[in-house]
C-alpha cells in the first residue's frame, strides 16, 4: 500500500499570513491553547515546587514506565539539556530516579518513584480540569474528531517514531 496524499503545493503558491490571519493560522492557535493550558495551573505547579518540564516529565512517567531520557525528551516535548537539568532537581527531591539501560550502558532510563507519583496524582486534578474547561460545551463526537485530526497533524509532522 502506498501513500495516495497529494504532493504538497509549492511555497507560492500557498496564502501569506496576513491573507490568513491570526485566527486562521493553525500553529497560532495551538500556542495559545497551550500558552492558556499551561498558565491555567500554573500556581498549582509552583506550590508543588514544579516548572513545567518537571510537571510534563512526572505526566509522562506516570504513564510510562522507564523510558530512555532522549525518549522521554521527545514525550515530554522539553529540550534534552532542559530536561536534564530538571531531572537532576526531580532525583534531587526523590520524585525521579535513574537507572543504566540493561541493553545499553551508555544510555539512562528514568523511573518515577512513589513520591514523584503522589506529587503528579495531586497536579493530575489541575491538569484535568484545564482540559475538561478546553471542551466545555463540545460534543464528544467533535471532540473525538479533533483529537484524531491532532493525531493525524502529529504523524505529519513528527520526527521521531514516537
Amino acid at each position: 500500500m502506498t501513500d495516495q496524499s497529494p504532493p504538497e503545493p509549492p511555497p507560492e503558491t500557498l496564502p501569506r499570513l496576513g491573507e490568513l490571519g491570526l485566527s486562521n493560522f493553525a500553529p497560532y492557535l495551538m500556542n495559545r491553547i497551550m500558552g492558556r493550558y499551561n498558565a491555567s495551573f500554573r500556581e498549582e505547579m509552583a506550590e508543588m515546587g514544579l516548572t513545567t518540564p518537571k510537571a510534563r516529565a512526572l505526566a509522562v512517567l506516570s504513564v510510562i514506565e522507564g523510558p530512555l531520557i532522549r525518549e522521554l525528551a521527545v514525550y515530554a516535548v522539553v529540550e534534552q539539556s532542559t530536561l536534564s537539568r530538571a531531572l537532576d532537581q526531580l532525583a534531587g527531591e526523590g520524585l525521579v530516579r535513574r537507572a543504566t539501560d540493561a541493553a545499553d550502558s551508555r544510555a539512562t532510563r528514568v523511573f518515577i518513584t512513589e513520591p514523584g507519583r503522589a506529587v503528579f496524582e495531586r497536579l493530575w486534578p489541575h491538569m484535568a480540569q484545564a482540559q475538561a474547561r478546553m471542551f466545555r460545551g463540545i460534543p464528544e463526537a467533535e471532540r473525538a474528531a479533533f483529537l484524531g485530526t491532532l493525531k493525524k497533524i502529529l504523524t505529519n509532522i513528527r520526527k521521531h517514531e514516537l
